[in-house]
């Protein structure tokens, strides 16, 4: 075996020994056509499907990595990269467009600096669009780790965005200890 293939192997069977990894192979091994539902428990658990896990999964399930991958870039539900902190969701779906999502979206790329479908380089925002949610009546609506928001208007995002980073803030060490850590 090639070091390439022992350092591979190594990485794949450290996927194995993750309780959350472990949890999902065995609930979903012996059922057939357990794919998809073995990368929701791992998406569930970490907020995307990581490549050590992908190459586990493969091996463990006897899928090739191919169709893992086939299936975790055609759903876009699937990440292959951590998210921000703060997941924002805004609803594209067809009430929430005709009441103005795209201006919401528009306004979050400035206020975050977030791509659409990515996160910021400090890892605080993710910012994604989403097909219905189901709240039309409270279009346009953005959910953001779970936390609905309706009847929005642009001006609105830069509230949202700021109680978003002082809720991080807070999870944060006081400045004066980060500054000691930092030395």
């Amino acid at each position: 075996m090639s070091s390439a293939s022992a350092k591979i192997n190594s990485v794949v069977d450290k996927a194995g020994t993750e309780p959350d990894v472990i949890a999902a192979v065995r609930k979903w091994k012996s059922k057939r056509g357990s794919l998809i539902m073995v990368l929701h428990e791992i998406q569930n658990a970490r907020g995307y499907v990581p490549r050590d896990v992908a190459l586990y999964l493969s091996r463990e399930l006897d899928v090739p990595l191919a169709r893992i991958y086939e299936a975790l870039t055609f759903y876009h539900y699937f990440k292959l990269e951590p998210p921000g902190k703060a997941v924002i969701s805004v609803c594209t779906g067809t009430a929430c467009y005709l009441k103005g999502s795209q201006a919401l979206v528009d306004e979050f790329v400035k206020e975050t600096g977030a791509p659409v479908g990515g996160s910021t380089e400090d890892k605080l925002f993710h910012l994604q669009c989403v097909r219905c949610v189901g709240c039309c009546g409270l279009a346009p609506v953005v959910i953001v780790n779970g936390k609905t928001y309706g009847k929005l208007t642009p001006p609105d995002i830069k509230k949202i965005v700021h109680e978003w980073r002082e809720h991080f803030a807070e999870d944060a060490p006081p400045k004066e200890a980060a500054a000691v850590a930092a030395e």
